[in-house]
């Protein structure tokens, strides 16, 4: 008796281990053609890039780390990469806690409220080269804005060609990228029960208490996805800027696309692969990071 027992659970073990390796096969196949074309056009494409960032450009001649010295010498990249840091750094904050609470506000409107995310939805519709032309019909020497400070008694400012010319671009972000937050914010909150907010009132938890203590603890999930597609989508303005200013913007707005796509032009391979290996890399390590930070948090 104690054999054949013996037999049946090694038997169902068996099973459950052939059953569990057809799963595991199933869910590879299904990955498989995206890894494969991820692989073609962007894999395989980078670990050639890494290898060019160590070679000369004309003749692919072994260099080791002398790209990687001459960008981080090069006043141009040490000024671009500034600037893009800054652009980061104040575009992140205002884009997350602004959608926040523009969601929460949302959240809470029962009649308007469909009527009102799908407005904030309206600015990712309108083509790059529209926003272009707003720019320049708003901003340019001859454009509305001077054409209103001339009305009122003022000077004429260029205001593409100074430092103002930062702040239409951090403007321009994140009133483009606010309603695709506001959206993934109402989702987070729409996954937290109403049951939860009435309870904790009825123990006599005011707004803000309730905000704090329920609404951010459960909206961490959400919170690191938004946090990393803000990020990633903070390197996607560089296109309006190139479109209104050109190769040489204003020095507040010289990005590191902009380097890039110069160096790019004149053909400057090696320096432009170290460059792109570098900014890679930083922006793996800042999700990296990023992820280590919410899963200590949970």
């Amino acid at each position: 008796m104690g054999v054949n027992m013996k037999i049946k659970g090694r038997s169902k073990k068996r099973d459950h281990i052939k059953i569990k390796t057809k799963y595991e096969w199933s869910g590879i196949l299904f990955i498989l053609p995206s890894f494969i074309g991820v692989s073609i056009f962007v894999l395989i494409p980078f670990l050639d890039v890494i290898r060019r960032s160590f070679s000369e450009a004309i003749n692919g001649e072994w260099v080791g780390i002398n790209n990687y010295i001459t960008i981080f010498t090069n006043p141009a990249f040490r000024q671009a990469a500034g600037n893009t840091a800054r652009f980061v750094a104040i575009c992140i904050p205002i884009l997350i806690i602004l959608s926040l609470l523009i969601a929460v506000f949302l959240h809470r409107q029962k009649r308007f409220g469909s009527l009102l995310k799908s407005s904030f939805l309206i600015p990712m519709a309108i083509p790059v080269a529209s926003i272009v032309l707003l720019w320049r019909l708003l901003f340019d020497n001859h454009g509305m804005l001077n054409g209103i400070v001339e009305k009122f008694g003022g000077t004429t400012v260029d205001w593409m060609n100074t430092g103002y010319a930062f702040w239409i671009l951090v403007f321009s972000y994140v009133w483009k990228n606010l309603g695709y937050d506001i959206v993934l914010w109402v989702a987070g909150l729409s996954g937290i029960s109403e049951s939860v907010y009435e309870a904790a009132r009825v123990d006599g938890a005011g707004e803000w208490k309730c905000f704090w203590k329920i609404t951010l603890p459960n909206l961490l999930p959400s919170l690191f996805t938004i946090a990393v597609l803000s990020f990633l989508n903070s390197f996607k303005v560089f296109r309006e800027a190139y479109l209104v200013a050109g190769d040489y913007p204003d020095e507040s707005i010289y990005l590191i696309q902009h380097l890039l796509s110069n160096w790019f032009r004149n053909l400057e391979l090696d320096k432009m692969a170290a460059a792109a290996v570098v900014n890679a890399l930083v922006i793996f390590l800042l999700i990296m990071l990023l992820q280590k930070a919410w899963d200590t948090k949970e």
